[in-house]
């Protein structure tokens, strides 16, 4: 397994991680089980880093996680568990709500604690901004937690460059974390670089796409019995059937380098910078066995030039979230 430098925590974690909003209904059911063996192959292959959150599976996958430590003792050391917080739902009207308020933050963040069975977290993101609360504010609250040993790191989900600017004026950033791939390329417009600058650790989530970057796309029938799938535009007609056709090009020049097309989509981000780590979500060992070859066989040069090619920026039809899910993510370009 490749490593990678956490530089604000002066800790080196696996390449790809374990995505575990695969361990919640996002994509289809998942047993407790299957988490469980997928934790098993990621101990056995030197995975080190797990990414959950308290809304995943409405809690399920933290405690999936904190199930699997328990029965394992002394495994807890062996693992960085990253969560986060900061997506609600209103109780009346089950509408999606953000809020960073500190009362809150420490509410959830001491109910994932109990879910995963543990007495901190390595990395504790603010999951959404809230318009309430500015960051420096957040910033605040999150250094408290860290100085009572609750949390050990900070880290900022899907936020814009000048966010990440303003949080570093108040301490230090671990991780930023937000979607990227060949199909969606905007933290090229300046959050890459800033983490990159700032020494703050960039973590790409859905690096396959959605499932658009593999061999087997999610098919239209498919989509109305997936919770996040079923609203995203881009897994709708007519743009899922053009999404899947743009993308056979690459399905072809992945079999040409005896890669999967999963694979090459992952190696893809990897070798973009040294600065990224990788979350992809998984619900079968199999396909945790692709990402882990992905990130022991760099792309060279050419063959990354050669994907962009393939898919040049802004190939991808429809947006990367439903309307309902754009309201939290800072847009910045």
């Amino acid at each position: 397994m490749q490593y990678r430098l956490i530089p604000q925590a002066q800790i080196e974690l696996s390449a790809v991680g374990i995505g575990a909003m695969s361990f919640a209904d996002f994509y289809g059911p998942v047993t407790e089980g299957q988490a469980h063996a997928i934790l098993d192959k990621a101990r056995q292959v030197g995975i080190n880093h797990i990414d959950t959150a308290n809304i995943y599976g409405r809690g399920n996958s933290e405690t999936f996680i904190g199930h699997y430590l328990q029965a394992h003792p002394g495994v807890r050391e062996e693992f960085f568990i990253a969560t986060k917080a900061g997506i609600g739902s209103n109780p009346e009207t089950k509408e999606r709500i953000f809020s960073n308020e500190p009362g809150y933050l420490r509410r959830e963040l001491e109910k994932s604690l109990g879910r995963l069975g543990t007495d901190y977290v390595d990395l504790f993101y603010i999951h959404r901004r809230d318009r309430e609360h500015s960051i420096e504010q957040v910033m605040e609250t999150l250094i408290g937690f860290q100085e009572e040993g609750l949390i050990k790191h900070i880290g900022l989900s899907e936020i814009a460059p000048t966010t990440l600017e303003r949080a570093w004026s108040v301490g230090s950033v671990a991780a930023v974390q937000s979607e990227y791939s060949l199909a969606t390329r905007a933290p090229e417009l300046g959050l890459l670089s800033r983490c990159q600058r700032l020494g703050t650790t960039f973590v790409a989530f859905s690096p396959v796409g959605r499932s658009l970057l593999t061999d087997k796309p999610r098919l239209s029938h498919e989509i109305p019995n997936l919770q996040f799938l079923k609203t995203n535009p881009r897994f709708l007609s007519p743009n899922l059937e053009l999404n899947i056709e743009a993308v056979d090009p690459l399905r072809e020049y992945a079999k040409s380098l005896g890669k999967t097309t999963a694979q090459l989509a992952v190696s893809w981000v990897l070798s973009k910078s040294q600065n990224i780590i990788t979350i992809p979500g998984t619900r079968s060992v199999d396909h945790l066995e692709a990402h882990i070859r992905a990130a022991n066989e760099p792309l060279t040069a050419q063959q990354i030039q050669q994907c962009e090619e393939i898919l040049e920026v802004g190939w991808c039809h429809g947006d990367r979230y439903s309307d309902a899910n754009w309201i939290g993510p800072e847009k910045y370009c």
